[in-house]
């Protein structure tokens, strides 16, 4: 049984170091070997504003990016957002992306890489994990946490360090048996 991962990248914003902190997990993830993965960009999708006129439950979407997004979404059995901290909170990208879908997101785990500052972005994850939990997907307590991203980021490539890569194979490993037990409840 081949698990489908999806790493995405949470921040659309001009700037962002949101696409190379994931370019790196997406590697520890086709390293690990437990998942077929698969990067994610939220920019790419150019979700609008929630303007699907009925409720996400009724899967009756009128637009061609909702259309998109929740074909994209519904693959996987699995997913890690890679989601930096603004003002506390996850971004709005993050938000409108998880608040567009229903069943799509169901029953499924999801873990994070949050990156940004002193914390980390991990008050961001605290946040975002109040909202996945209302569209049934489990998150685990195991996730890569990044301080201090902007020191982190040499010639646009994310310098990992030893926690981080630990942090990774242990969230990859706890993700993996979530995922294979969850995909019973959906089958």
């Amino acid at each position: 049984m081949s698990l489908q991962l999806q790493v995405i990248i949470c921040s659309t914003r001009p700037g962002r170091v949101g696409p190379t902190v994931a370019g790196w997990f997406q590697q520890q993830a086709a390293q690990h070997g437990g998942f077929s993965s698969q990067l994610i960009d939220l920019a790419d999708y150019n979700l609008p504003l929630y303007n699907e006129p009925k409720h996400p439950m009724a899967q009756q979407y009128e637009h061609a990016a909702t259309k998109q997004w929740s074909a994209s979404v519904a693959k996987a059995d699995a997913y890690v957002f890679v989601l930096p901290e603004y003002n506390f909170f996850p971004p709005p990208s993050f938000v409108n992306a998880v608040d567009l879908l229903f069943k799509e997101w169901n029953y499924k785990p999801c873990s994070f890489v949050s990156y940004g500052g002193a914390s980390g972005g991990l008050r961001s994850v605290q946040v975002a994990k109040q909202l996945v939990t209302t569209v049934k997907m489990m998150p685990i307590p195991e996730q890569v946490m990044v301080q201090g991203v902007a020191n982190l980021v040499k010639d646009g490539s994310f310098q990992a360090q030893d926690p981080h890569l630990q942090s990774a194979k242990t969230a990859l490993d706890e993700l993996h048996k979530w995922a294979t037990a969850l995909k019973s409840i959906r089958d």
